[in-house]
């Protein structure tokens, strides 16, 4: 299992870390290979953070050819939503757009979001009817865009899978890990970090409820 991790300028640290702290813990306790990067649509470079200006190391572009997943994080931003929007656009208005319109046509590629990364696919126009979940100060948003919100910590819509604010980035790396490695596996990664998921992960199966 391949995951790159896409950075930009202004992307919020946490949406990062603590997905790439989980996933690449999972690589010690699985069987099969998993491999974690840190890429950006420029290609190898730093990238600031939204916040205090702290710096990451991409390693690349991301790669289109390779089965796995790519994630997208949210922005940060001290002087607020609307700061942390155009940031989002801005993101969208690079080569990231593209790329992430190529991604999402692949079969073998899980696109997964993180907080403010499901606005970055409704800016690019990529959850016209699909079923996700950002920031809480963005759900709005994401209706104005077509896509269909949903009130859950994690979405799960077939090869799209979304998470709501920061700290959902290790609810989202958990359930991957069950999704593609096995529920023994997240366990124990549960155990490792001292951290349940939180909720039910929302998928389109099942009842609907009455009312």
């Amino acid at each position: 299992m391949h995951i790159q991790i896409v950075l930009f300028d202004g992307f919020d640290l946490l949406d990062v870390t603590a997905p790439y702290e989980v996933l690449t813990a999972a690589a010690s306790f699985s069987h099969k290979e998993v491999t974690v990067e840190l890429v950006s649509a420029e290609g190898e470079k730093m990238i600031r953070s939204g916040l205090n200006d702290l710096k990451l190391q991409a390693n690349g572009k991301p790669d289109l050819s390779r089965k796995g997943i790519i994630l997208i994080p949210g922005a940060a931003d001290a002087d607020g939503q609307e700061a942390i929007q155009r940031k989002l656009m801005g993101a969208v208005e690079t080569e990231l757009g593209d790329i992430l319109k190529e991604a999402v046509k692949k079969p073998d590629i899980l696109v997964s979001t993180v907080c403010g990364g499901s606005v970055i696919l409704a800016i690019a126009g990529l959850l016209d009817g699909r079923h996700a979940v950002t920031h809480h100060m963005g759900m709005d948003f994401l209706r104005t865009m077509n896509a269909i919100p949903i009130d859950a910590r994690v979405v799960d819509d077939g090869d799209l899978v979304t998470g709501g604010g920061v700290t959902s980035g290790l609810d989202v790396a958990l359930y991957l890990v069950e999704r593609e490695l096995g529920p023994r596996i997240a366990i124990a990664l549960e155990q490792l970090f001292e951290y349940e998921r939180r909720g039910t992960v929302w998928k389109n199966t099942g009842l609907s409820p009455k009312g």
